[in-house]
């Protein structure tokens, strides 16, 4: 599934997130069994969808362990059910802090015993210190072409400034808002009678071919984040990798 093996030329730096981030973000995702991965969503979960099809299928080796949101009522906990996959409904409500919810729901996530975290639509801003130990072990998917507009509204910020070109980009998690090195994107050309709407949902299989098409080359233990950046088969990533028009990952 995706590319094929071969070495760039240079690498994108992570950002530093203390020495143990380092350390751990430095330890390859634990071989060969199937890469055992907990979801975290806020709303509908149709990435986690993509995902639960492609395991199905048979299409990609991973366990999905849990299911966790900060919103009780998000149809993406009703997906994981329907799947057979452990949920955990956890909401900020009753914590002191954001700080302390998002130790408190790191601890319970990391209870289920993941080698990967996906953020995929999970709409909080994360607590430093608590994503610190997932470094190199969390991925987040964004609906813009990173660096450029991180935060929301990405679909209308594209359209406002004229861009030719929107999509969506697949990165590892730091401390900094859609900063971490991304790991890949997928690309579609905008049209002149484009509206946000419309544009989310043209975008949207192409998220989840990403999505599917990321995790894939994580599940197979070819990615991987160093202190010196992201390594595809052990060689620095020159740049992000891109979904082609046949759903696959190339350089």
């Amino acid at each position: 599934m995706g590319i094929g093996k071969g070495k760039n030329d240079s690498g994108a730096h992570a950002s530093e997130a203390g020495a143990e981030a380092a350390r751990l973000s430095e330890s390859p995702i634990p071989n060969p069994r199937s890469l055992r991965i907990a979801v975290l969503v806020s709303g509908r979960g149709s990435n986690l969808q993509a995902l639960i099809d492609a395991r199905d299928a048979g299409a990609l080796p991973i366990d999905i362990v849990l299911v966790a949101s900060d919103k009780p009522q998000a149809q993406g906990l009703r997906r994981a059910e329907e799947a057979g996959v452990a949920t955990l409904a956890l909401s900020p409500k009753g914590h002191a802090s954001r700080a302390a919810y998002d130790a408190d729901l790191f601890a319970r996530v990391a209870a289920a015993g993941p080698d990967l975290i996906v953020l995929a639509g999970f709409m909080r801003i994360l607590d430093a210190a608590a994503i610190a130990p997932w470094q190199g072990r969390m991925i987040n998917i964004h609906p813009s072409l990173l660096p450029k507009y991180p935060g929301l509204h990405t679909h209308a910020r594209a359209l406002e400034a004229g861009d030719a070109v929107h999509g969506t980009s697949v990165h590892f998690v730091t401390g900094e808002l859609d900063g971490g090195p991304v790991i890949a994107q997928a690309r579609i050309a905008t049209r002149a009678d484009d509206t946000p709407d419309s544009l989310a949902q043209r975008l949207l299989p192409r998220e989840h071919a990403l999505m599917v098409e990321t995790v894939a080359l994580l599940a197979a233990r070819r990615i991987t984040l160093a202190a010196d950046g992201i390594a595809l088969d052990g060689a620095p990533l020159a740049a992000p990798l891109q979904l082609d028009a046949n759903g696959r990952l190339a350089g």
